[in-house]
């Protein structure tokens, strides 16, 4: 596997992890990062024995999001901002689209761009001790990646406006109250609720776990009407071909536990 500046990419037991690896600076979600985010996902989503992504920083953030140094430098020009936004919206996009399930696991600062990047995933696991903010009105700034459009349809319209407007902290207890984060837990136990948490995903066959997240994320898209019908289209053609559907009842019938398919190429 290819190395990274950026990131820390480790395979074991079927989960792939990221790790933000630039602490010193709090893992900003600049233009090499997010390179080299694209470039961890690439080399994970190859690799048909990895079927859960988990993604974490080192040292004392998750992410404090973009880098204002570089931004107080190159805001203004419009091509800079195109790229680095685009960038950035092209790896949540694709972390929203990947067949494997993505897991942020945040421990201390999450700001700004670090939740438009959580927000991108289907589980977020923090300690309850984590700061979050989105911050992006004490300078004046824009949440540019999603924020102003994914939190407001996870969390709710008031609950959204009161994050973004006051730009205040809350802590991991608190977001996982509002549903901006799955489950906080204290930071002594994270390591063991991820432990549990992946192992319980893993006894699931990868195939159910990419048609939910399909399923969840392309009726969010739309009318109600059209989810459903999305639904029972796509439910009907998987538990009458699957192989892994066939398999989970017979080994209900027979009090066994399910052989599923393995691995991300299905």
């Amino acid at each position: 596997m290819a190395d990274f500046a950026n990131v820390l990419v480790e395979k074991a037991a079927g989960i792939g992890t990221i790790t933000l690896n630039r602490p010193q600076e709090l893992n900003p979600l600049d233009y090499d990062m997010v390179n080299d985010l694209h470039g961890a996902l690439d080399a994970l989503e190859a690799d048909p024995a990895v079927e859960l992504i988990v993604l974490r920083g080192a040292g004392r953030a998750f992410s404090a999001g973009g880098d204002l140094k570089k931004a107080v430098a190159s805001h203004q020009d419009q091509n800079w901002m195109l790229q680095i936004g685009n960038r950035l919206r092209g790896l949540l996009e694709r972390l929203e689209a990947s067949s494997r399930v993505v897991i942020a696991v945040v421990e201390g600062l999450c700001v700004a761009g670090g939740i438009e990047l959580i927000l991108a995933c289907d589980y977020v696991l923090a300690s309850a001790e984590a700061k979050f903010s989105d911050g992006h009105l004490n300078f004046s700034l824009l949440p540019g990646a999603g924020g102003t459009q994914r939190m407001p349809r996870l969390i709710g319209k008031l609950r959204a406006m009161d994050l973004l407007l006051t730009a205040r902290f809350i802590t991991g207890a608190q977001a996982a109250e509002l549903g901006l984060v799955t489950r906080a837990v204290p930071a002594a136990d994270l390591a063991s609720a991820l432990a549990a948490l992946t192992a319980n995903l893993l006894e699931k066959s990868f195939s159910s776990r990419k048609a939910i997240k399909y399923l969840v994320n392309q009726g969010l898209n739309g009318p109600l009407p059209q989810g459903l019908h999305l639904e029972a289209a796509y439910v009907l053609n998987y538990e009458t071909t699957h192989p892994d559907a066939h398999e989970g009842l017979v080994a209900f019938m027979e009090k066994r536990k399910p052989n599923f398919r393995g691995g991300g190429t299905q």
